[in-house]
């Protein structure tokens, strides 16, 4: 498959994950006597990955995710030259569902983009009012098992067609944990398209939500690495 498909096909995956799971996030979580709550968005953003992963899991892979990606690389499952395509294609889809979520969200009376649109933060930006030192903790934490869970699920030991299901609930679970601490990235794009709309205190706060899923992912993949090597 060409880059260009496969990079296209990364940018309509991101998209629809910062629409399906921020937009349920901004437009649905706390509606008025039927919002969806905290396992509604949790929920979205799971259901998000698995029905990509079964749309385009077979053209680009399915990931979404510039950690994932870089996890990916050093586990040996993807190539290094084709990173920097997967990353710029998953920023741009990010970006643009965000723009589509602000010009909706927008649509309401009384609409402030100063309640984040769905953006990541810590400390005063911290849904649960969490330290960096907390944030930084669980996003490199929740990364690192998910890119222990998507390894493991996409093991070629592993029976086929079941890994977008594992994946997907383990997006849910890490989500039902960590809003609260950052409402959740374990994604570097995925925090970039609202901070780029947001701007201010999101863009300063956005550093963090690259580097520790970044690193998380890199230590997930060692340690998959490590547990699935055979010894005989």
């Amino acid at each position: 498959m060409s880059m260009t498909k496969r990079a296209t096909a990364e940018f309509i995956g991101t998209f629809w994950l910062v629409l399906g799971g921020c937009g349920s996030a901004v437009l649905a979580a706390a509606f008025p006597d039927v919002g969806i709550g905290l396992v509604g968005v949790s929920l979205a953003f799971g259901l998000t990955v698995l029905t990509m992963a079964y749309a385009i899991g077979h053209i680009s892979g399915c990931h979404l995710n510039p950690a994932v990606t870089v996890g990916l690389t050093v586990a040996g499952r993807f190539k290094a030259g084709d990173v920097l395509p997967y990353v710029i294609a998953q920023v741009l889809g990010a970006t643009a569902a965000a723009w589509i979520l602000y010009c909706i969200a927008s649509g309401k009376p009384g609409f402030d983009l100063a309640g984040g649109l769905a953006a990541n933060g810590f400390a005063e930006h911290s849904p649960g009012l969490y330290s960096l030192q907390a944030g930084l903790i669980t996003e490199m934490v929740m990364t690192a098992m998910f890119l222990f869970v998507i390894l493991g699920a996409t093991d070629s030991r592993v029976p086929a067609g079941f890994a977008p299901i594992a994946i997907g609930l383990c997006l849910t679970l890490i989500h039902l944990v960590s809003i609260p601490v950052t409402n959740t990235s374990v994604n570097p794009a995925r925090s970039t398209g609202p901070a780029l709309i947001v701007g201010g205190w999101a863009l300063q706060q956005l550093w963090m939500f690259w580097v520790a899923p970044i690193a998380g992912a890199i230590i997930g993949a060692f340690a998959y690495r490590f547990v699935s090597k055979d010894d005989t």
